[in-house]
């Protein structure tokens, strides 16, 4: 889908996705100590949102503007460290080192998987952590939900070999089970959790 689609999907309902965080973005990052956060692909912004309101400094990225200005209008003083900007993230590129880089159901060819995941790894600090979680390709036939195009979904693995020569540790590279209210089985994801080791 381009931004255009997505736009007119944003227009369509009030939140597509909810207000509270993705469960396995809340799960692995919970401990971490608030730093500098980039979320790519941010959607209506409930992550960057959660983050921001944890004492992350956050630059959420989407490429649909219906989104973004939804995100905005979500915001309050309390969350108010949120940079949003409007651009596709395979074109989008910051000099700045982040601590955290999320990208949360970005479904993408495989090659412009690899373009996303590489960039984002790159601008990781030392002891940075890179988390990558998406519709898992096995979900397609013993899931729920997600897209029905197999060139979109991935696995762990994927994402593992996508870093290949980054210098990233994989420290949890998994298929996961996400129950879907209502729905007779439970979606299948993929979660890849990496970290730049401190010196490199």
């Amino acid at each position: 889908m381009d931004a255009t689609a997505w736009d007119e999907r944003y227009r369509g309902a009030e939140l597509i996705w909810g207000i509270a965080p993705n469960r396995w973005v809340a799960q692995e990052v919970s401990d971490l100590p608030p730093g500098r956060a980039l979320d790519l692909a941010c959607g209506e912004g409930r992550n960057a949102l959660w983050l921001a309101g944890r004492g992350w400094r956050v630059t959420a990225v989407d490429f649909s503007p219906v989104a973004i200005e939804k995100a905005r209008r979500l915001q309050t003083g309390t969350d108010s460290h949120v940079r949003w900007i409007c651009a596709d993230v395979l074109d989008y590129r910051t000099d700045e080192e982040i601590d955290l880089a999320l990208l949360c159901y970005l479904q993408l060819p495989a090659a412009e998987r690899r373009i996303a995941v590489r960039s984002a790894a790159e601008r990781l600090a030392a002891g940075g952590v890179l988390l990558v979680i998406g519709h898992d390709s096995a979900n397609l036939e013993h899931g729920h939900g997600g897209p029905q195009d197999p060139s979109v979904l991935f696995t762990a693995g994927d994402v593992a070999a996508d870093l290949e020569g980054t210098g990233l540790v994989v420290e949890r590279a998994e298929a996961v089970l996400r129950a879907v209210d209502g729905a007779p089985r439970p979606a299948i994801d993929a979660l890849l959790r990496a970290t730049r080791p401190a010196g490199t």
